[in-house]
Formats: C-alpha cells, sequence, structure tokens
C-alpha cells in the first residue's frame, strides 16, 4: 500500500491541511503540540470507526463531547479526510473520502465515497457513493471493467448512519473494491512502544503480532522463536549485529503460566531477564520484531523511535524503516532526533507549523533553502537544528 495524499478538513488542529507526494518512507518533524500526533490520529480514528462506527471512534479521541472535541476549534463545517493510496505501484489511484457531520446531536457519515481513476486521464470511477446511511456500491471485479458503463450498481441501505459503508459493505464478497479498502484499513499499525509495558512478565497466552505499546512482546518472542524460526533468526541477527554481546534472545514459560523474556549476553554463563536489560536493547530488538513481522502492516506509523537509544543506532534505524517501506509496507515516522535526520534523504522529510491553533505541513523539499543545502551536502538534521525548518523547534 501507498498513500500518495491526504487531505484534511476541521480534523483537530488541522482546519484545512494537505500533504501530497507522501513517499513510502515519510519522516514528520516538529514542535511539541504542533500535530504530529494529531496526523497519526487519524489513521486510529479511521480503523476504530471501521471497527465500531464514528460515534464511539470519535468518543475514543475526543472524549464524552466527541464530535465537538475533534471538529476544529471554532469550525462550523463538517470533518472531512480524503486519503489517496495505491494499492500496489501499478494500481489505480484509489480516493476514498469521508466526511462525518452531525443530526440530532449524534455523529453521522455525512458522505463516503469510493473511487478509482483508471489511467492518467478522465474522471475518477465511482465503486461506493454513500450519504447519511443510504447509497450505492459497484459489485464488479474491477479488473473486468473496461468501461464506466459496464459497472454493475447496487443500492444499499445501512442499519444506522454512523456506520460506515466500508465496514458494511466489506463482509460480503461481492463489493470487491470495498473489501479491499475495509482490509487495508483494518491492517493499519500505529506503534507507541513503552519499554515499561513490555518489561513485565506476561501471563501466558498467544500473540502474532506486536500490540501498540508493546506489552505483548514477550508472547509474540515466543511465537516467533516456536512458529516462524527463520523470521526469528534474521531479527536475532540483526540484534547482535546493533547491540555487541547479545547473543540470543528468548521466552520462557515459568511454572506459574508467566512468560519471562530472556536475553543471553556472551559473556556470561546465564541470560538477563528483561528487567535487567537496558532500554536501548529492548526497544531496538521490539522495532525489529515490528519490522521483521512475518505479515507485514499496509502501513506502519511510529512515535518518537529515538527515544531511549544510542545516537548511533538512529542511522540504522532509518534504514530499517526503510527498508520495511521498500519491501511493500508504508511507514510513518515522527521524530524529534537530529541524529535520526541526519539518515534520511530530503524528499522523505515534512514538517508541523502551528500557528493562531491550526497546523500547516510543509515538506523538505519544497523549500529551496532546504534543498541547497542539501545539494552542498548539509545534513538533515543539522539544518532543522539550526532553525532551518521555519516555524519547526526541537521543543
Amino acid at each position: 500500500m501507498h498513500i500518495e495524499s491526504i487531505q484534511l478538513e476541521n480534523f483537530k488542529s488541522f482546519r484545512k491541511a494537505q500533504m501530497l507526494d507522501i513517499p513510502k518512507f515519510c519522516v514528520i518533524v516538529g514542535a511539541n503540540g504542533s500535530g504530529k500526533s494529531t496526523l497519526f490520529s487519524v489513521f486510529e480514528f479511521l480503523r476504530e470507526a471501521l471497527d465500531s462506527n464514528v460515534h464511539t471512534a470519535l468518543v475514543k479521541l475526543g472524549g464524552s463531547r466527541g464530535f465537538q472535541e475533534v471538529r476544529s476549534r471554532g469550525a462550523t463545517g463538517n470533518i472531512e479526510i480524503e486519503i489517496k493510496f495505491r494499492e500496489t505501484e501499478n494500481a489505480p489511484l484509489v480516493t476514498y473520502y469521508l466526511e462525518v457531520g452531525e443530526a440530532n446531536g449524534r455523529p453521522i457519515v455525512a458522505r463516503e465515497i469510493l473511487k478509482y481513476r483508471r489511467g492518467s486521464g478522465g474522471k475518477p470511477w465511482h465503486f461506493l457513493d454513500f450519504s447519511n446511511g443510504e447509497g450505492e456500491a459497484v459489485t464488479n471485479e474491477i479488473e473486468n471493467v473496461t468501461d464506466v458503463s459496464e459497472l454493475q450498481r447496487e443500492s444499499q441501505k445501512l442499519k444506522s448512519p454512523e456506520i460506515l459503508a466500508v465496514k458494511g459493505l466489506a463482509q460480503f464478497e461481492r463489493f470487491p473494491a470495498v473489501v479491499a479498502l475495509g482490509n487495508l484499513i483494518e491492517n493499519w499499525h500505529i506503534s507507541d512502544f513503552h519499554i515499561s509495558r513490555a518489561r513485565p512478565e506476561q501471563e501466558a497466552g498467544y500473540a502474532e503480532h506486536l500490540s501498540r505499546e508493546g506489552e505483548n512482546l514477550s508472547l509474540v518472542t515466543e511465537y516467533l522463536h516456536t512458529r516462524h524460526p527463520e523470521s526469528f533468526q534474521t531479527i536475532l541477527q540483526k540484534l547482535t549485529e546493533r547491540v555487541p554481546g547479545i547473543t540470543s534472545v528468548n521466552a520462557k514459560t515459568t511454572e506459574e503460566g508467566r512468560v519471562l523474556l530472556r536475553f543471553q549476553d556472551g559473556a556470561f554463563e546465564d541470560p538477563f531477564l528483561a528487567r535487567y536489560v537496558s532500554d536501548g536493547t529492548i526497544k531496538m530488538f521490539a522495532y525489529l520484531v515490528l519490522l521483521y513481522d512475518t505479515e507485514p502492516h499496509p502501513l506502519l506509523c511510529v512515535e518518537e523511535p529515538e527515544n531511549q537509544l544510542y545516537p548511533e543506532l538512529l542511522w540504522e534505524l532509518a534504514e530499517e524503516f526503510r527498508s520495511y517501506a521498500e519491501r511493500g509496507g508504508q511507514v510513518f515516522v515522527s521524530s524529534h532526533s537530529p541524529d535520526f535526520l541526519n539518515a534520511v534523504r530530503i524528499d522523505e522529510v515534512y514538517w508541523m507549523v502551528k500557528e493562531q491553533g491550526c497546523t500547516t505541513i510543509k515538506r523538505a523539499l519544497d523549500d529551496k533553502q532546504i534543498a541547497a543545502f542539501m545539494a552542498e551536502g548539509d545534513q538533515m538534521g543539522y539544518l532543522w537544528k539550526e532553525g532551518f525548518f521555519q516555524g519547526a523547534g526541537l521543543r
């Protein structure tokens, strides 16, 4: 999956913002409170709305005030989200548009559109078009259609105007375009790893994928070690290259039914439990587990990966994120670290600027001064640290 552009209107601090020509590996910088986490919350909102409905998603994001809290302060219009993406490199450009409003004090899906553009010209074909819980969806396989007149449409009415049409229709194979979008959103992943959550012993259980905060790290380690030894060996090899001394990692289940994560240092006979290993070692191991998942996420968002990591490791971590993107999954990373930015190309960097409560998004490649300095051999992190990213501070 490759998201190429995002347009937002009345979504929290994004009163009216757009992010264009997004690369597969994208790094976002900006001062605290500028909107980096808010951008990630757009993806969380869409996934939660797909899992439940827009009312629940708004409450989770904005508390009891829901719609009023998520809508930009002072705005009177609806919340609008538009994402343009391709499922694969050569696939048609897909536009998903969602407009959320209110009716009788309850949030509703005022408009929801899914459209494909075939080729470089002509109008996009609408595969889904719903308003207030009613609309039409196309039942054809897109590969089998050569002209818009061949599209077969079916009218549908959802149980509630709070439900996404994508959620309702993705359950039926006769709506293939909607099923594809639903699967993509369902498998998005936002990582906000907390070492304090990963250290404690876990109750015995089962987990195939690392959770948002990483509390199931030992369970995923056990799963990979047992079910996917080749992938686990790749992770271990990468870890030993980046953390000198570590020779093995394993998960052991105690008699009390708890799973312990253990690290073996070649200088010692007995392994160390996770609670005695350095923060940097655990975090690097967790990111490798995330990046070498046997079923990679189509979209991966990571918040401030530099925390607790040695500056020397950040260049290699950036390379790991880029490699993940090249293997097929898109990566968004927010960062405050000049060391991390030094490993990033100019076309991969965007920054947030917040003025009078509203956030705008700028692209480093569009800034002539930054582009000129980079062409002369300067490093991205140095330029940001020295204040060349107008409106984006280190704090």
